[in-house]
């Protein structure tokens, strides 16, 4: 929800329809192969007439990864983040300047 919010703030209304998913596990899992691990963490669904844009967090992927790393809350951020740049067709540092900063 923090990070739905700050991008809210930070874009108004170009993102003001995006919906933001939180998923257990991604679907299909156990036939991802290697070159979908960033599939993991989250996806970006374009919206659709209909059906407006998506971000999904996949919760144990995200909990998984962030263990003894960082605290949760920063890495669902940047997942959101590159989702939404996705969306955008920017690059995630463009979207939001704090965008990996708790990676550095």
């Amino acid at each position: 929800m923090e990070s739905a919010q700050r991008l809210e703030r930070l874009w108004g209304e170009r993102i003001q329809d995006l919906q933001i998913i939180v998923q257990e596990i991604p679907d299909g899992l156990e036939d991802m192969t290697r070159e979908k691990i960033r599939d993991l963490l989250g996806s970006a669904t374009p919206a659709a007439p209909g059906r407006p844009a998506a971000i999904t967090v996949y919760r144990h992927p995200v909990e998984m990864a962030a263990k003894g790393v960082m605290p949760v809350n920063e890495l669902v951020h940047d997942v959101v983040v590159e989702q939404a740049a996705e969306l955008l067709g920017m690059a995630p540092e463009a979207v939001d300047p704090a965008y990996g900063r708790s990676q550095a």
